[in-house]
């Protein structure tokens, strides 16, 4: 064989051996960078839709695979994202956020808003505020962001007066309590519950729609002004991995037209879009 064809050779030999090492060992690298794992808590059916629609928009324009885990409470995803076993977290405010990095190194940040659910007064055995006995028993979130929601909540339906607008108010600064309420401070996840017990309870959009709670047991509605963009949800991750074009990606699919179709159909008006409100 001719020096010169035994150099063609040689050449195509390497070139070969080149692309099945890219596609051994760098496309599997690259298709690895492409999924990731969000963990979101106690997810509905509802949610499940949210997500499919998310997945998709995810998987057509952006080129990312995205998977599920699912998580009981809301003490475990921040720590699953901080050690590396999720990519990603959805399940948590702003708020939530920062005070969970104050006690953990600062170790996440957001990387996009998703919604917000607007905190209700609900109860099943009076029809408004008016009506709430001397000494009845509320139900909030025990959670030091939920918690002091809950109390300014209250606070503007009327129900108590708090001595200042600390964003962590506890029932220590109750100054006010004109109907000797008692401020019973639960889990999260049991203020829907709690319902059927107690004289009314403040309830989070999310296990609203979790619990089934009809609208008609409104008592009250947070507001929703500049005061709430810190109780918009967001997309938690790594702070050492939040420049990440997968991350910039996945914010792009939640919030995308298809997905706010998505919110607004399956949970009416108790969780909605939180990315584009005109909060100022």
């Amino acid at each position: 064989m001719k020096k010169g064809w035994k150099y063609l050779i040689g050449i195509v030999v390497v070139v070969v051996i080149v692309i099945a090492g890219y596609f051994s060992f760098g496309g599997q690298s690259q298709a690895k960078e492409k999924t990731l794992t969000i963990g979101l808590v106690a997810p509905t059916d509802k949610d499940t839709h949210v997500w499919d629609a998310v997945k998709k928009e995810a998987k057509d324009n952006y080129g990312l695979t995205i998977k599920l885990k699912e998580f009981s409470d809301w003490n475990q995803p921040n720590k699953a994202v901080a050690n590396g076993e999720l990519d990603a977290n959805s399940f948590q405010t702003k708020e939530f956020l920062d005070e969970w990095n104050k006690a953990h190194d600062n170790a996440l940040t957001s990387v996009g808003q998703t919604i917000i659910a607007p905190l209700r007064l609900y109860s099943k055995k009076v029809d408004s505020v008016a009506d709430i006995k001397n000494g009845a028993t509320i139900t909030i979130s025990n959670d030091a962001a939920n918690e002091a929601r809950g109390l300014k909540l209250l606070q503007n339906a009327g129900l108590i007066k708090l001595k200042s607008d600390d964003s962590l108010a506890t029932t220590k600064d109750i100054v006010e309590n004109p109907k000797n309420l008692k401020i019973k401070e639960v889990d999260g996840s049991q203020t829907a519950r709690a319902l059927s017990s107690e004289d009314a309870s403040v309830v989070n959009g999310g296990f609203a729609v979790s619990g089934d709670i009809p609208l008609k047991y409104t008592l009250y509605k947070e507001k929703l002004d500049k005061n709430s963009k810190p109780y918009i949800n967001v997309l938690a991750v790594s702070k050492k991995k939040k420049d990440s074009q997968a991350f910039k990606d996945l914010a792009k699919a939640y919030q995308s037209k298809s997905v706010k179709k998505e919110i607004k159909k399956q949970y009416n008006s108790l969780i909605i879009p939180g990315w584009d409100l005109d909060l100022d």
